[in-house]
Order: structure tokens, then C-alpha cells, then sequence
């Protein structure tokens, strides 16, 4: 961005720029015109921004990282509506005085019926990112700037506002364009990956290296195939409009049966897959299905996607937090879970704050649900945030609430925040160690003074409420590395307990019991699993925890519809495949192994059994943990066989 150009360059096509001057003319606007210096006033701007609340959160920080790649060279960085109207800028402090001469400003309308051609108004009419120069501009004022603006278009293809950078004519470049237009698909990803939170999302391209980048394309469907939307990207490779892709199924579009994706999402995640485009390209894509959220989809119009949103809500999962689990649901029988609720119940009631470790998936806001439940406080509400979901830029707006003005963009009656809402009862932070450190220092202000200050306010409102605080990271590390504040540390952890991870868990049968009751939906569910799948189950090694098993069950159980039971046939193929990925010689039956009273075994066999174990304890270093997931066994039989050993 720092070369400069001394001659006009090719911008826009001669017959645009003279098709929208004809426009300019056509309403009566005179190209000697002065700017307009009446902007919208303040209390209008914020209901403006407010009406565009959605377009503005996503756009920000998006258009900071834009400003600072263009940053001293006489330019700013715009957001307006759909009507043009500017809505927030950044802008280099040299360029904005000459910027406010041609009311380049908040509050201002660029459409092309006030400004005449100009990149913003232009791109709006055509719909296209849209490059205006110097002399090509309609008003006289405005031939000082030089700028290249790109459309934002919502996940349904309709023009939700405009971003745009300005300039001193003399620092245009060639590639200012390229930089507005991928920032403006930059947020319409992202916008589009929000509202499609609780749908089955698609992220495909025809070559690999392009998946999870700008160029991607996705596509969204309901949990039963229906196809809901695509992105700019996505609608060209499929070469279809919008409106003939609505009516059509995931299995039509992409040559594959979506339970089958799924299964490979949910065993195999983040792994891609080949899918087969009507046209016969292949595309390399990864699934992406976040099903525990409860919103609706929202369509074209209000109400556009009920049944989907029914859908939705069938495809909870197993695993989702139920509102009444408590220490008496969670305790199904394993050694390890018990003494963690143990531990737990022994502060019940108590102003102690819990830290709940452990791998993703094992269930930490079950328990963090179960202490409130069974605590005092469980007729107040119980307020969970994943710290780890929001952005830096919205996590303390978030949690600490926020005044009337506070910010451009704020609720017109401000927010009260989690901490204010979690009052009297319980504030679960998960996944703590994502917390940025300017929001630890402020966390660590209100645990201490028991109150908090909403940005922009400056009264202190104080909280009554009980800290549960979850993580799968290493804070003492973090600690150490200067990334998680050692003060904080110590008023989470008043009592830390560790949740086992579901290979170490004893109580598969029971869980697999809760399991199937919770994802229950119709008497047709079976309600139990053979023999040979608890069997197989019993040498997983469950990568994923109680998340996975539940996405699993909930497969197998829909494929078993009608039947008295789950059996192998109804299993997910790539998860019997990552099963038989054990070497045969290394599987054992929990049964084989040497148990008190079973003297009578024979000699050989345990003679062999141990032997195994021995060899896979020393290959892992005395890792138990290890050893009894590359055997398929329960850390406990490991352990078992240990105490035996010590006593021969």
C-alpha cells in the first residue's frame, strides 16, 4: 500500500462509470454541488447502528485489520448500510480533516441519488466491488478521493451494506480492491457461520489447500438434508442460483447420503472427505454440525425455516446438559467419578470456588449443572460461558455488561452482562484458559470486590454468585509462559477435581443406559445395545469422550429405529474401523486378564497376559493412562493387575 501512482490508473469500465453519471444526472444532482454537512444526528446514528447491529459486531474487527494494512497512507476504512449511509470509519488523523471537507463521515449518505457516482453508492446500485477515481466521481468536491468499495451481502444473497476504503488520490494502488473485497467476504463468512450455528455446514473446494481459507465455499442444511444456503464461493462451484438450490437435498447436490458425512464428522473430525458436484468436479470437504444450540433458523423472512428448526431441536445431543442432572444422575458407578462427587458434595453450599479439569468432552458442564442443582442456589439461574467461543473484541461486553453509548453499536438500553444475569446463583466459566488477560485482570477485580462495573457506567453494581471455572488447558504452564494470571489462578481453584477421561470409566454400560434414555424421542428408539457393541465399545479409545459416544449412539440409534436393540450392523462404519485399528494381538478381554480368585486360570494364559502388559507398560514408560488405551482397557484392570503383581 505504500506505492503511489502520479498518472490516473484503469479503474472502472468506461461504460459504467458513464451509465451511473447518466443516473447522477437523471436526479437532478449538479456535478458543481457542495457536499452536504448534515449528517444524521447522534441519537439517530445509534439507532441506525442498532437496526444494524449484526453487520456492525462482525464488520469491526475485520475492518481493523484492514485499516492496519493500509494505515499511513492518507485512506480510511468505511462501513455503511445498505442505503449507503456511513456507519463507522477508521481513518490516518492526516486524512480526516480533507475526509470531513466532502462529509466523508459517520451519519452521512454516499448513495449515488446524494453523492452521485462514487464507489459506495456505485457498488450499491451494481452490486459489483466497484473502483471510482479522481475525475471519475460526479460532484467536483469529490475528485480528491480516490476509492474501492465491495457490496456485504447476508447468507440469502441480499445487500446488507457496503465497506469501502478512501483516499488522497495520489496513494491509490492496484491491489486496494483485491484487499476490500476479501475483507468483505471475510465478513460475510462470518456472518454467514453465525446464522447458520445449528445447521450442517459444508466447507469444500475443488483443491485441498483451500479449505478453511477466504476461498472456501459453504453451504448449510438442515439436520435431515435440506439445503438452507451457500456463500458467494459455494454458489459458483455449484453453478446453480440460490433459488433452484433451495429446492434441493444434500445427497443431490454433493453424490453422497449426509448420515454418511456425518459419521466421518463426528469420528473422524476435522478430516476431509470427496464429494462429487452435479457438474462431476470432485471437491475435497469437511463437515462441521454444532447441534446443542437451541435458537431457530432463521430464513428470508420471519418464520422462513420452522421446520428446520423442529429439526434442530430433535437432533439435540445426548450429551447436552440437561437443566435437572445432578450428583445422583452423574454417579453411575465408576471409582473415579464417584470420588470426584465426593469431593464436590463435601463443599456444597459452601462460597468455594471449583475447578473442574479435564479433556474436551468429558463432561465438565454436566457437573458444573450438578453442583448448582444440588446447591442453595438452585432456584436462581445458572449462567455458563464458553470463554473460548467469543471474540477478544466481545468477551467483555459480554461478561461485564455495558451502558447506553458505551460504544458505537451498543444496545440502545445497554446490557446487564453474564456476571449481573448469574445474581444469586451460579457462573460457570468454561475453557477459562481462552480468557484474554485484560478480561482476567477485570474477572479478577470482581471476584474480589464482589461487584462490577459495566463499560461506560460508573456505578459498581454488586453480585452475589458462586464461580465454577472449567478448562483442557495447562494453567500452571500458562502460568509460567505469562499468559494466564497466577492471582487469578489461585481464587478459581479452591477445590480443583479432574474428570476421567471415558476410556478410564468403569461404568460404560450404565452411561450407555443414560444415554440412550436422554436422545429417547419416540418408543421406536431401542433402549439398549447388544452384547458385541458393548463389547467393541468397552476397546474404544474414545478419542472424543461422552461427546463422541453420544454422537455415536445418536447415529446408531436412528439406524436401529424399530428394532429391540443397537447392534454392530448399526454402527457407524468409520467408527468400526478406528476400533479394528487396534492390533489384534494387543486386544484383551477385561475377563482374560488375572482377577482375584481365578487361581485356577491357567498358568500360560496369565503368564502371556501379564507379559503383554509388562511390554506395553514399558513401551509407555509406566504410563497407565496410555497402556490402557492401547490395550482397550480400563485403567482400573491395569491397576488391578499392578496390585497383583506388587503382592506375588
Amino acid at each position: 500500500m505504500t506505492q503511489r501512482q502520479s498518472t490516473p490508473p484503469v479503474t472502472a469500465l468506461p461504460d459504467v462509470i458513464a451509465t451511473a453519471h447518466a443516473r447522477s444526472q437523471s436526479v437532478g444532482l449538479r456535478a458543481s454541488e457542495a457536499p452536504d454537512f448534515h449528517p444524521l444526528r447522534r441519537p439517530a446514528l445509534r439507532e441506525l447502528v442498532e437496526r444494524n447491529h449484526a453487520l456492525y459486531a462482525h464488520a469491526l474487527p475485520v475492518m481493523e485489520t484492514l485499516y492496519a494494512q493500509i494505515v499511513d497512507t492518507q485512506s480510511m476504512v468505511l462501513l455503511t448500510d445498505n442505503e449507503g449511509v456511513i456507519l463507522h470509519s477508521f481513518g490516518d488523523s492526516d486524512f480526516v480533516e480533507k475526509a470531513n471537507r466532502v462529509a466523508l463521515r459517520a451519519g452521512v449518505s454516499w448513495a449515488e441519488s446524494d453523492r452521485g457516482t462514487n464507489a459506495i453508492g456505485t457498488a450499491l446500485v451494481d452490486g459489483q466491488p466497484t473502483v471510482i477515481h479522481a475525475d471519475e466521481h460526479f460532484l467536483h468536491a469529490n475528485r480528491i478521493l480516490t476509492c474501492s468499495c465491495a457490496p456485504i451481502a447476508d447468507p440469502f444473497g441480499r445487500t446488507i451494506g457496503a465497506l469501502d476504503v478512501s483516499g488522497d488520490t495520489r496513494g491509490f494502488h492496484k491491489h486496494t480492491l483485491a484487499l476490500v473485497r476479501m475483507s468483505a467476504q471475510m465478513i460475510e463468512n462470518v456472518i454467514f457461520a453465525n446464522q447458520f450455528a445449528d445447521a450442517i455446514r459444508i466447507h469444500f473446494h475443488a483443491r485441498a489447500e483451500f479449505i478453511g481459507t477466504l476461498f472456501e465455499g459453504l453451504a448449510a442444511f438442515t439436520p435431515d438434508g435440506r439445503f438452507l444456503s451457500a456463500n458467494r464461493s459455494a454458489l459458483f462451484q455449484l453453478g446453480r442460483p440460490l433459488a433452484i438450490l433451495q429446492t434441493q437435498t444434500f445427497s443431490e447436490l454433493f453424490g453422497m447420503a449426509l448420515p454418511a458425512l456425518l459419521n466421518h464428522t463426528t469420528y473422524k473430525p476435522g478430516e476431509c472427505t470427496t464429494l462429487m458436484l452435479p457438474s462431476g468436479v470432485r471437491v475435497i470437504a469437511r463437515g462441521e454440525y454444532a447441534a446443542g444450540a437451541q435458537r431457530a433458523f432463521r430464513g428470508p423472512a420471519e418464520g422462513g425455516f420452522d421446520t428446520a428448526a423442529r429439526a434442530a431441536r430433535r437432533a439435540r445431543p445426548a450429551n447436552a446438559p440437561a437443566q435437572d442432572v445432578t450428583f445422583a444422575t452423574l454417579d453411575t458407578g465408576d471409582a473415579q467419578m464417584s470420588t470426584v462427587l465426593r469431593r464436590v458434595e463435601k463443599v456444597r453450599g459452601r462460597d468455594i470456588p471449583i475447578l473442574v479439569l479435564g479433556q474436551t468432552g468429558t463432561g465438565k458442564e454436566w457437573l458444573a449443572r450438578a453442583i448448582h442443582n444440588d446447591s442453595p442456589r438452585r432456584e436462581a439461574p445458572f449462567v455458563a460461558v464458553n470463554c473460548a467461543s467469543l471474540p477478544d473484541t466481545l468477551i467483555e461486553a459480554e461478561l461485564f455488561g455495558y451502558e447506553e453509548g458505551a460504544f458505537t453499536g451498543a444496545k440502545k438500553r445497554g446490557s446487564v452482562g453474564k456476571i449481573v444475569q448469574a445474581d444469586g446463583g451460579t457462573l460457570f466459566l468454561d475453557e477459562i484458559g481462552d480468557m484474554p488477560l485484560a478480561q482476567q485482570v477485570r474477572l479478577m477485580r470482581v471476584l474480589q470486590e464482589r461487584n462490577v462495573v459495566p463499560l461506560g457506567g460508573t456505578r459498581a453494581i454488586p453480585v452475589d454468585l458462586r464461580i465454577v471455572c472449567a478448562t483442557h488447558r495447562n494453567l500452571r504452564a500458562m502460568i509460567e509462559a505469562g499468559t494466564f494470571r497466577d492471582d487469578l489462578y489461585y481464587r478459581i481453584n479452591g477445590l480443583v477435581v479432574t474428570l476421567p477421561t471415558l476410556c478410564e470409566r468403569t461404568d460404560l454400560a450404565a452411561l450407555i443406559a443414560r444415554m440412550l434414555d436422554l436422545q429417547r424421542d419416540c418408543d421406536a428408539i431401542p433402549t439398549r445395545v447388544s452384547g458385541a457393541v458393548l463389547e467393541r465399545f468397552q476397546r474404544c479409545r474414545w478419542p472424543g469422550n461422552l461427546r463422541q459416544m453420544a454422537n455415536v449412539l445418536r447415529t446408531a440409534a436412528i439406524m436401529a429405529e424399530g428394532e429391540d436393540e443397537i447392534g454392530l450392523e448399526h454402527l457407524p462404519d468409520d467408527f468400526l474401523q478406528d476400533c479394528d485399528a487396534v492390533p489384534k494381538e494387543n486386544r484383551v478381554s477385561p475377563t482374560m486378564l488375572p482377577s482375584h480368585g481365578a487361581s485356577e486360570t491357567p498358568g500360560n494364559m496369565q503368564d502371556w497376559q501379564a507379559a503383554l502388559i509388562e511390554q506395553t507398560l514399558a513401551r509407555n514408560e509406566g504410563n497407565v493412562s496410555a497402556t490402557a488405551r492401547e490395550l482397550g482397557l480400563a485403567r482400573n484392570t491395569v491397576y488391578r493387575y499392578l496390585r497383583q503383581r506388587r503382592t506375588h
